[in-house]
């Protein structure tokens, strides 16, 4: 077949974002959804730091639409000098096209580089703009990425306002044909708003989740981020006052607040222009790295604690037990990804370790007993670290065993899936029920340690966990002689089959604070899920049916008058085979939960709660 000019398709308008969303929204499941109202609530953020924006409404509809209200300047409706025809829809049809690449209009901005707004309209079946503007309100109407309302005189409709306002309202309904769920996670949108308050403490931002008939929420933080670390670090020991540290430099803005605890490790979490940055970046980077170097300079040289023979204390040992909050304001911030998980700037580099060390000494120099107690339990910390690692054997975290593991047939990681299962019982059954193709079995013998209460070393010693490390390939962490690579993982899925009861939850709670503390990044490349298996088998002769709760057993009862057999199972075991793998195993059938992160302040927060030192046994 020749390959020639006819070969080469050109995709036009907003054909590329329908072809591959993933390309703009990172994924086409519950997390790329909630991005399409994040993308129109950061247009709307904009405003607020361009300084003509100070409410914000959210709602989710009835009807599952979702509404972006703000009470900014409105989107601009004049004609467009170059694409004759309204700026309002330019802005909303023609990628890299808004204020955000005019530096007199946004010096800030937290949109997708100006195809948020075109991002959003291509990607739902209908999306309803109502600009606030001139004392007119402005209508316009789009379905699947096209208007649908005809323009008058080449002007979008209007009419009159009877008082005073600005502003953009946007109402978008998301196309079912290219996401696999169009209900809004409404808990993640609420957290992300909660975020955004706290970033913002001169914005308010209400969220009324009208869907679930919930009242109005209103989030405004006039404590900033201060509030912010007091908010995720709460109920953790504070060791520390919570210090706040600023500055600008070239051009880029930084704002640092951070305390000590007593528990835990080091919670920092970044930001930039408003957006959550949950893999870090050289924000990040250079904050810890300035942040250890001003205490080891302190360390050595004014408090005497470090000899001219003594290594540097590491940063992990003068960050243990940091809660962090940074956030910076760059003209032109760079990402890896387009969804924004990681800042890539260079020059951020220089701008944050300039600020971090100059506020810093600023500070440490009228605060010396907070120094002083910081770098202490540092050079404590480093010593006892030093004793345990002289007293362990690495040898003896060899990683040998792999427990009961079944192992599948195939090696294309990507197709296969690792289903771990509480028991013997359920293990024979998941065994016989698999594919085996491309479906192993990994059978624990009761409940693993709770990770969160015990060192890694203790960690190390678990037989089973020894079980899930081996059977995941992709080794574990730094200094242990099996370093982490996600590269080498083994299953494209790592599914949780645990009981529907209260043990069952508890095996999978515990297996989720193993995730969540030594394998993060399993969890946020969508690698790890959960089982939801069936409550109930109700029917007669070939009319079965599952259900999965209490609730659809009763719509089940309302709906069906003749008499009927109820089976309820009480665990994996009492099922045959053949249910096994047509309820909770077949593809084709199954209901999984992937397991995401919608905000790791919050998940630090409720792991330490739920599973921490305070927790009884």
């Amino acid at each position: 077949m020749a390959y020639n000019a006819e070969k080469i398709k050109v995709l036009k308008g907003l054909e590329p974002v329908r072809l591959r969303p993933g390309m703009y929204i990172g994924n086409t499941g519950r997390s790329g959804l909630n991005h399409l109202v994040q993308e129109i609530i950061d247009n709307s953020v904009d405003e607020h730091l361009a300084g003509y924006c100070n409410n914000i409404s959210v709602t989710v509809n009835e009807d599952g639409s979702a509404t972006v209200s703000d009470d900014g300047r409105g989107v601009p409706v004049d004609m467009h000098p170059t694409e004759k025809q309204p700026a309002e829809r330019v802005v909303y049809t023609v990628l890299h096209a808004g204020g955000k690449f005019n530096s007199s209009t946004y010096k800030i901005s937290g949109g997708l580089h100006g195809v948020g707004s075109a991002v959003v309209n291509a990607l739902s079946k209908k999306l309803i703009v109502d600009v606030y503007r001139n004392g007119y309100v402005y209508h316009d109407t789009y379905a699947y990425g096209s208007p649908t309302t005809e323009l008058v005189d080449g002007e979008l409709p209007k009419e009159k306002l009877t008082r005073k306002r600005t502003g953009t309202t946007v109402t978008l309904y998301p196309d079912d044909t290219i996401f696999e769920t169009t209900k809004f996670k409404c808990s993640a949108i609420k957290q992300r708003i909660k975020e955004t308050a706290y970033l913002n403490p001169e914005l308010t931002i209400t969220f009324h989740n009208k869907r679930d008939g919930e009242e109005p929420e209103v989030f405004h933080q006039p404590g900033g981020l201060s509030a912010f670390v007091e908010d995720v670090s709460e109920g953790l020991t504070h060791t520390s006052p919570v210090i706040s540290i600023s500055g600008e430099k070239d051009g880029i803005s930084a704002e640092i607040v951070f305390v000590m605890t007593e528990d835990g490790d080091e919670n920092i979490i970044g930001f930039t222009n408003n957006i959550t940055n949950p893999e870090g970046g050289t924000h990040v980077s250079a904050f810890k790295s300035a942040f250890a170097k001003v205490i080891n300079t302190y360390a050595r040289n004014e408090l005497g604690l470090l000899k001219d023979k003594d290594a540097n204390l590491s940063g992990a040992d003068i960050r243990s037990g940091m809660t962090a909050v940074i956030s910076i304001r760059h003209p032109d911030p760079q990402f890896e990804g387009q969804t924004k998980t990681k800042l890539s700037n260079t020059d951020v580099l220089k701008a944050v370790d300039d600020i971090v060390k100059e506020q810093l000494t600023v500070y440490f120099d009228r605060n010396y007993e907070v120094l002083k107690d910081i770098a202490d339990r540092a050079v404590a910390l480093s010593k006892r670290r030093a004793n345990e690692k002289s007293k362990i054997n690495l040898s003896k975290f060899s990683f040998e065993g792999n427990g009961k593991l079944v192992r599948q047939e195939s090696n294309d990681a990507a197709k296969c899936e690792l289903f771990i299962v509480e028991g013997d019982s359920a293990g024979g059954s998941a065994k016989s029920a698999r594919d085996r193709r491309y479906q192993a079995i990994l059978p624990l013998r009761g409940k693993i340690l709770n990770v969160e209460k015990v060192p890694v070393s203790k960690v190390l010693e678990n037989a089973e966990i020894k079980a899930l490390i081996n059977a995941f390939g992709c080794g574990f962490m730094q200094g242990y002689g099996n370093d982490f690579d996600i590269e080498k993982l083994n299953y494209g899925k790592i599914i949780i089959m645990t009981d529907a009861d209260v043990d069952g939850a508890h095996i999978a709670t515990l297996l989720l604070t193993f995730f969540y503390r030594f394998y993060p990044d399993l969890i946020n490349e969508g690698h790890i899920y959960i089982a939801i298996p069936p409550l109930y088998r109700v029917g007669e002769g070939k009319n079965i049916k599952y259900l999965y709760s209490d609730t659809e057993l009763e719509k089940y009862r309302a709906t069906h008058t003749k008499k009927f057999a109820i089976q309820r199972y009480k665990g994996l075991g009492e099922m045959d085979a053949d249910q096994l793998f047509e309820t909770t195993m077949d593809v084709n059938n199954r209901l999984l939960k992937q397991v995401s992160i919608d905000s790791m302040a919050e998940a630090t927060a409720i792991t330490h709660t739920l599973m921490g030192n305070d927790v009884a046994p």
